[in-house]
């Protein structure tokens, strides 16, 4: 047994951490199948914080809901910019 003073850290990765870009491409893709338009739907839940904007098929809400909003225009914007689309 070592020093008992010192606390040792211990880490449990319970979930496989998945990119804003890989959450935002799944719930586009849940969104169109249920018939929705993802990109009035996505806005409406960055706006609002109100979860019941994002559709719960394919996990898409609880997803969606593990992200702050500010990443999601993060990202958004990123991509934008990346893709210079105003051009």
């Amino acid at each position: 047994m070592g020093n008992i003073s010192n606390t040792q850290y211990f880490k449990v990765n319970s979930e496989t951490e998945i990119s804003v870009k890989e959450i935002l491409d799944t719930v586009y893709n849940a969104m169109t199948e249920k018939g929705y338009n993802p990109v009035n739907q996505i806005v409406g839940y960055i706006m609002s914080g109100d979860p019941t904007y994002i559709t719960s098929h394919k996990n898409a809400r609880s997803m969606i809901m593990k992200v702050e909003r500010d990443e999601l225009v993060e990202e958004l914007l990123k991509e934008y910019i990346k893709n210079r689309a105003w051009q």
